[in-house]
């Protein structure tokens, strides 16, 4: 650029970076944190399926993470009641969209358990009980492992999701 006096000056970095809103700035911090609180139960559930273990912490960090997208979506929802829209309207699409990831990994973790059952000819809990203590804890591991594998993979496509959110908040 030029000055008046028409010798050329350096824009400043503030001068270069576009100006983006107080509001589209805290928009995209939520979405960033529901990321993070999502890919906290994403590896250590992947860790725990590959190593075969149970993991009483992951259960507890994929709810926080499930509370979070609820609380992000419950805030773009008042931000769109109080008439604050981003300019991009996948937007929506990607806060919104975890809340559903989320029901749909619920129902498949529940069907995950009879599919097991229903594998080895199994009626349902009572006709486990009735194996030898070895086999009931052969497909109780069995099933907790697919459940975690199921809520694993719904904890990372959230934060593939709250990631693309941050990217398309634009214009509050």
């Amino acid at each position: 650029m030029c000055g008046a006096d028409g010798r050329r000056r350096e824009r400043s970095q503030a001068e270069a970076r576009p100006r983006v809103g107080a509001l589209t700035a805290a928009v995209v911090a939520g979405a960033l944190a529901v990321a993070a609180l999502n890919a906290l139960p994403g590896v250590l559930g992947g860790w725990r399926w590959y190593r075969c273990e149970p993991s009483r912490a992951f259960w507890l960090l994929l709810r926080v993470g499930q509370g979070s997208a609820l609380v992000f979506a419950l805030a773009v929802g008042a931000l769109a009641l109080a008439g604050e829209y981003s300019s991009d309207r996948l937007f929506y699409l990607y806060a919104l969209l975890p809340l559903a990831v989320g029901f749909v990994a619920e129902q498949l973790r529940v069907i995950s358990a009879q599919t097991i059952l229903d594998r080895r000819e199994l009626a349902d809990a009572r006709a486990v009980g009735e194996l030898p203590e070895l086999q009931q804890r052969a497909i109780v591991a069995e099933i907790m492992r697919r459940e975690l594998g199921v809520m694993t993979l719904s904890a990372l496509v959230v934060v593939v999701l709250a990631l693309r959110a941050a990217g398309t908040a634009h214009g509050f």
